[in-house]
């Protein structure tokens, strides 16, 4: 027992999570390692390598694993210390390198070579070529299979060496140009194939020159584990084949040869050939003549592709051509920041890019989020274009070596760069070590804690999940910092443009003022002034006489810095609009009012990118109000009619409910729309948008009828801000069988769901309060309910009833399902103990569905005294009174309090506390969305999070604390009304706490 108790501590140690299976492999593994050459090899023996190891249990199971299928190449490798070293590594940090050794044992020696150093670029290209030369021309996927697998074998020694490395930041940039001289090797050795077997005259592809130029990653030799290869293709002709010709062939060979690197096969693709950076993008041809693409360059380009082009460089095939192809565009690079706006152009790009980003991988994202990689490459590649016009030093290619130049130059600190240097390095290591994993392309750090936990062992740089977590953050938030602060630098120049007084002031005194009125960022700020009245354009004139008294405007603003930027990205938008400098001009209070929305909250800035032409709104305080339901249905109808394609149609109804929903966020933020109406507004909104995708779906005499129930906040015409659309599906058979209309009515679910979809404004279709909940089906006949609810209904679900409202489908079926509804949702007596089970429910609900860790007093929907309190409080009641009190049979919370007070079911005073912290609760919730772009229960604790809630919520700056003490008072209050008539406890209210 001690002994066994002693392996375990031992593995625990090590490293081991998988303490028990991992004594059970340990012994098989010293079982398949026996024999009479075994000699001293032991599973014990071996046991402290796994201490290197990134994972040891996948190692330990890996390696086992191996020992069974490849006794001998197995053991070759671990007879030599050094070489099981490196295979254990191997196998802890790649899952994808492991599955290839399990595939092709044998090339398990190549972990016995000793291995100082990466090869030289000429050597990869030969092995490559060499793994190739001896398959038969013809048969050209067993020349793909060898290409892949000595290219993999490669990669197994290189991964080996990187992972063994004691400063893996410094090893880094060695890595990254190995992994893009294979690139270049493997490219080489599929062109090769490509020659031999390409259905053309021998002589012909013979006289055909090709070059492969890499760009991006491939380009500038700092190339990912996994990694799509950019690559344009330039072809010429010779004294034997016209241009024409060349080009004909040079696109077979060119398609040929990324088959060969990732089109299906035995052995697995390598990564992605991807061309789209050529002229024209997808649209244009995959291969040109050098002339074509200087006459395209020379007349279409636009700016971001000439930032594309500055790490081109030759990467396979005829070195000489694509020498002057590289020789030919580099002065259009280095001239193209001379191009009219190129530098906002470059700006708005990086924007774009982390705006597209989805919100659940913000946080996550390595490489494109806020204080990711991108932001330190956009911010090098524009001080290089911007500097390289006349600096010749700063024309580099890869991105640390552009940095040292950048600080020698003195165009940056040396502190920066160095900073920015080791930023990098800690991230694209991060990286590397992600894509190791399975060898895929993936730049999103883990959730899962056991999987940050092996990458904090990978990276060698942490000595644990939590160590990671912390380096991690801190690196995104100073490269967020140095990206912001350096990225907008080029431009102060803009703010010579500016008047004598107000703002014309030295750049520095510029910064000083801005930062005295409120901006964070004031470098940023004045880059935007800049750019707003730079020139000598009408625009640019009228935003020079504005924008001094918008500032301030923007100032008064809980949120200027985005405010300003959101500003000018909308004046970008609408250019020379003459409507749009009109109501600037000459409508102080549209100006006013669009500063005071878009300094307050970003989730209008967002959609205003979308349909900047809903500025004209703040023209007319009367365009903010909610429009009615019949006209929204009329615009939907309208719609449909102009669209026969349905995907088409269902886009136009996405842009037609952003707008809408939009409006309302305007108007909600001015106080023109208050939180009553804003329910109604936003559940009219989703009713048109649910009955155009309806229509659009639906095919004419389907045989059935079918309706969408509203339920919960929805059916409640309640909705705020970010909340979903719960509902029930339900149909009834016409002409159709009952197979049939089951069919059918899956069908419309399915494109409904489809349909619907929106990752600009996200929509979700809630159906978690059908019967039998999550195992329900998702669509059920009238009868089906009838049956469900005559049998086996629980009280909880004709609770859920009493918020079901017919929204969308055919009148007669609706009509037909709310009788239904009102026999169980209003039955003629409720027992005592249904109403103890809604109380037990109620309970469970508060102990059981609260997220963990979350604080009662501040959830605004299941904490204490907020939305759920009150409207458990009033439904209950309405299970009890609604049969024999009709004004109690609605769907609408507030409604049926008041009418719960005016039949005195509750008194006055109760009712009103009710109300208070149900419509506070409801404003800040929408508040919060509006804000944070997001939808999030849990008032938050961070002081400039709340202080931008309440400014919202039309408090004074600096209110904070104010907001937190009226909520929890307000919610304090409703909780002891709540526990005294709903659950009959006598409790004095007492402080609480947030």
């Amino acid at each position: 027992m001690a002994r066994e108790q002693s392996i375990l501590t031992d593995l625990a140690r090590i490293g081991f999570a998988e303490l028990d299976p991992a004594v059970v492999r340990l012994a098989e593994l010293d079982e398949l390692l026996g024999g009479e050459d075994a000699g001293d090899l032991s599973a014990t023996g071996l046991l402290p390598l796994f201490a290197h190891a990134a994972d040891p249990d996948s190692a330990l199971r890996f390696l086992t694993t191996l020992a069974r299928q490849a006794p001998t190449e197995t053991r070759a490798v671990l007879c030599d210390i050094s070489a099981a070293d490196r295979l254990v590594r191997v196998l802890g940090a790649s899952a994808g390198l492991a599955d290839f050794l399990l595939r092709h044992p044998e090339e398990l020696s190549v972990l016995t070579v000793p291995f100082a150093r990466p090869l030289t670029p000429e050597a990869y290209r030969l092995d490559l070529a060499e793994s190739v030369a001896s398959i038969d021309a013809t048969n050209e996927e067993a020349s793909w299979d060898a290409l892949r697998v000595r290219y993999r074998r490669h990669v197994t020694q290189l991964a080996a060496w990187d992972l063994g490395q004691a400063h893996p930041l410094d090893s880094l940039d060695s890595v990254a140009a190995a992994l893009a001289d294979l690139a270049a090797a493997a490219l080489d050795a599929a062109l090769l194939v490509a020659r031999a077997t390409v259905r053309f005259p021998a002589g012909e592809v013979a006289a055909t020159r090709l070059s492969i130029i890499g760009m991006g990653k491939a380009g500038a030799r700092e190339l990912n584990y996994v990694s799509d290869v950019d690559v344009i293709f330039v072809a010429e002709g010779s004294d034997e084949v016209t241009d024409s010709r060349a080009v004909e062939i040079a696109t077979r060979l060119a398609m040929a040869t990324m088959r060969g690197i990732h089109d299906y096969s035995r052995e697995p693709a390598l990564w992605e050939v991807d061309a789209n950076l050529r002229p024209e993008g997808k649209d244009g041809a995959l291969v040109r003549t050098l002339d074509s693409h200087i006459a395209y360059y020379d007349r279409w380009a636009k700016s971001w592709e000439f930032q594309a082009l500055l790490k081109a460089r030759p990467l396979a095939g005829d070195d000489e051509l694509g020498a002057r192809y590289v020789d030919a565009v580099a002065p259009k690079v280095w001239s193209s920041a001379s191009r009219e706006n190129f530098v906002e152009g470059v700006q708005r790009m990086r924007e774009r890019v982390t705006d597209n980003i989805p919100s659940a991988e913000l946080d996550y994202q390595l490489k494109l989020g806020p204080g990711g990689l991108r932001d330190v490459e956009f911010t090098i590649q524009l001080l290089q274009l911007v500097h390289g016009q006349t600096d010749e030093l700063v024309r580099q290619r890869a991105t640390l070596p552009a940095l040292v130049a950048l600080a020698e130059q003195g165009y940056i600190g040396r502190v920066e760069a160095a900073e920015f240097s080791r930023d990098y390095r800690f991230l694209r290591l991060l990286e590397h070590r992600l894509q190791l994993v399975q060898l895929r392309r993936t730049h999103l750090m883990p959730s899962d804690p056991d999987a940050v936990r092996i990458l904090a062992r990978a990276s060698g740089i942490a000595s644990g999940a939590g160590d990671l977590t912390e380096q991690w953050n801190r690196t995104k938030h100073e490269v967020r910092n140095l990206h912001e602060r350096l990225f907008y630098r080029p431009l102060l120049s803009a703010v010579a443009a500016l008047p004598d007084e107000g703002l014309a002031l030295s750049s520095e005194q510029a910064v000083a003022r801005l930062a005295a009125i409120g901006f964070r960022d004031p470098k940023g700020a004045l880059a935007h002034i800049g750019a707003l009245t730079g020139g000598v354009s009408r625009r640019a004139a009228i935003q020079r006489h504005l924008l001094p008294v918008m500032l301030q405007w923007f100032a008064d603003g809980a949120d200027p810095d985005y405010g300003l930027l959101a500003f000018r990205r909308l004046s970008d938008d609408l250019g020379e609009s003459y409507w749009f400098l009109r109501m600037l001009r000459d409508s102080s209070g549209a100006a006013k009012r669009l500063t005071s929305v878009l300094s307050s909250a970003r989730f209008v800035g967002v959609l205003l990118e979308r349909i900047p032409e809903a500025a004209a709104w703040f023209d007319r305080e009367e365009e903010l109000a909610p429009r009615s339901l019949a006209a929204l249905l009329d615009e939907t109808a309208s719609t449909l009619a102009r669209h026969d394609d349905i995907a088409a149609a269902a886009l136009a109804l996405r842009t037609l409910r952003r707008r809408e929903v939009l409006r309302l966020a305007i108007g909600a933020i001015l106080g023109l729309v208050h939180v009553e109406e804003l329910g109604k507004a936003l559940s009219d909104v989703t009713t048109a948008f649910l009955t155009g995708i309806l229509d659009a779906v639906r095919p004419k005499d389907d045989g059935i009828e079918f309706g969408i129930v509203a339920m919960g906040r929805y059916g409640g015409q309640e909705l705020g801000f970010g909340s979903d659309a719960d509902v029930l599906f339900v149909y009834r058979a016409t002409g159709a069988t009952d197979e049939e209309a089951a069919a059918r009515a899956k069908q419309l679910v399915s494109e409904l769901n489809r349909h619907t979809e929106d990752l600009r404004l996200p929509f979700d279709l809630d159906i978690d309060l059908r019967p039998e909940g999550k195992n329900g089906p998702v669509v059920r006949s009238l009868d089906s309910y009838r049956a469900y609810y005559a049998r086996w209904s629980l009280t909880w679900e004709a609770q859920a009833l009493l918020r079901a409202r017919g929204a969308v489908g055919d009148p007669a079926l609706l009509a037909d399902f709310e009788s239904l509804a009102d026999g169980v949702r209003f039955p003629p007596s409720i027992s005592e103990n249904d109403v103890r089970e809604v109380k037990r429910i109620k309970a469970r609900v508060e102990s059981e569905r609260l997220p963990q860790a979350a604080d009662p007093a501040r959830h605004l929907k299941l904490g204490r005294g907020s939305l759920s309190d009150v409207e458990w409080f009033v439904q209950l009641i309405q299970l009890q009174k609604g049969a024999r009190v009709p004004g109690l049979r609605t769907t609408s919370t507030l409604s049926a309090l008041e009418v719960a007070r005016t039949e005195g079911f509750v008194t006055t005073s109760d009712a009103t506390k009710l109300r208070d912290a149900w419509i506070f609760a409801s404003r800040v919730r929408s508040a919060m969305v509006l804000w944070m772009t997001r939808t999030t229960d849990v008032l938050p604790t961070d002081r400039q999070q709340l202080d931008g809630v309440a400014r919202l919520l039309e408090y004074p700056p600096g209110s904070a604390t104010q907001l937190e003490e009226d909520y929890l008072r307000l919610t304090r209050l409703a909780r002891a009304v709540f526990e005294k008539r709903f659950y009959g406890v006598e409790k004095v209210p007492g402080p609480t706490t947030g």
